[in-house]
């Protein structure tokens, strides 16, 4: 029932198993957890386990997403085509 998680992994060796991950990768393993939450059908152990392996994904695409903006803000040019600053990535909302 747990796809992808084998009993011996510490929290460790999932943590830099999610690092190795791309963006993708990681949101998409998100939300094969959230289905089998959603289901559920997974035992209270397993879902705990699911649960926070969930979390530490969610994290780790928070933190990308938030380096992304980053990056994005740092790329705003002006009229001239030169950089002119930063712009939060929402400011026009």
């Amino acid at each position: 029932m747990l796809r992808s998680m084998d009993e011996g992994n510490g929290s460790a060796a999932q943590a830099d198993d999610i690092e190795k991950m791309s963006f993708e990768e990681a949101l998409r393993a998100l939300e094969d957890i959230v289905t089998q939450l959603e289901r559920g059908d997974v035992p209270l152990d397993d879902s705990i386990t699911l649960y926070e392996r969930g979390e530490e994904l969610r994290a780790a695409c928070q933190k990308r997403l938030d380096a992304a903006q980053a990056r994005i803000e740092k790329i705003v040019t002006g009229a001239d085509g030169k950089p002119g600053g930063t712009v939060p990535l929402d400011a026009d909302r």
